[in-house]
């Protein structure tokens, strides 16, 4: 449970999630900030302005799935790296997360890494399909992952390996 262990459970992400069909139209971003923190800056990082802050900077963000293209531009901007784009359907039985990633060595396209859920437990292997890492992103990559289908909404993070090998 988020407040006792930061790890949000499946049932607190529902209002964070798109309905089923919004996947079909392509990348969505899943925004799983949670808690009321005095954060806003994916709020202006948006060029089609989806997310917005109900009652002010104190406030969860909210995302408008029909206006999200799924750009990505938001990730990198978060500071709490609680923003994921997500696409199903990449491939049969593959889908795609693309999520921040600020360690070093920085994966690189073809790579194999290993998928890690929000506890940080392996939840299998993934190849990496993009990295994108441009200065106006201050240091911090976005990573994009190929996973299973199954497991598109359990994987936050990757773990890279010295070396090339997960």
């Amino acid at each position: 449970m988020l407040i006792n262990d930061g790890i949000i459970t499946p049932e607190e992400l529902k209002c964070a999630l798109p309905p089923e069909e919004r996947y079909k139209k392509g990348p969505v971003a899943i925004i799983e900030c949670l808690q009321d923190i005095p954060c806003d800056p994916c709020v202006s990082a948006c060029p089609v302005k989806a997310i917005q802050m109900k009652e002010g900077i104190t406030d969860k963000p909210v995302l408008d799935f029909e206006k999200c293209t799924g750009c990505g531009l938001c990730v990198p901007k978060c500071p709490g790296l609680a923003i994921f784009i997500v696409q199903k359907n990449i491939a049969p039985g593959k889908a795609a997360v693309s999520i921040s990633y600020e360690l070093l060595p920085i994966p690189v396209k073809d790579q194999m890494v290993t998928l890690l859920d929000r506890a940080g437990k392996e939840v299998g292997e993934g190849k990496v399909i993009r990295v994108i890492n441009p200065p106006a992103y201050d240091k911090t990559a976005v990573v994009t992952v190929e996973v299973p289908e199954e497991k598109v909404m359990d994987v936050r993070a990757v773990r890279v390996k010295s070396g090339g090998q997960s």
